[in-house]
């Protein structure tokens, strides 16, 4: 079932209220999705390699008419614990953020968490003498 036909048969807001149980191919990966195992009742996201679709302004609203596809580009973590996963469109630049689901690729998510240390906007090599420059002793103690 395509966009426009979801949009013809459910009101406006329908899955902010209802699950949304159907599955569909990512549009990334090309792998199959199915709500089954997301430990909630919204997937909105390949658990495979976490993209997502540009389908919503507002969590359910199925509004946008970018459909673009959504690249996981950072995680943050919510007040309560819980892990979200952070969407750019490849379209209009929109960000929106999402829940982790119960089945999401660990090492996926792990990847994305650790790439602002793994690339920092400062040459490694001259953190003491940076360090020193803001105040600090400048040596790292172990």
């Amino acid at each position: 079932m395509n966009r426009e036909n979801k949009k013809r048969k459910y009101e406006k807001g329908y899955y902010k209220n209802h699950p949304c149980t159907e599955s569909f191919i990512c549009k990334n990966c090309g792998r199959l999705v199915v709500s089954a195992g997301a430990g909630s009742n919204h997937r909105n996201h390949c658990p495979n390699c976490l993209c997502s679709m540009h389908v919503d302004h507002e969590p359910g609203d199925r509004e946008s008419d970018c459909g673009s596809i959504m690249d996981p580009v950072a995680v943050w973590v919510r007040k309560n614990g819980e892990w979200a996963i952070i969407h750019r469109c490849r379209r209009c630049g929109a960000l929106s953020s999402n829940r982790v689901a119960a089945d999401d690729n660990p090492m996926k998510l792990m990847s994305i968490a650790m790439k602002p240390l793994c690339s920092p906007p400062f040459p490694l090599e001259r953190i003491e003498e940076m360090t020193a420059l803001m105040g600090g002793d400048g040596k790292l103690h172990g």
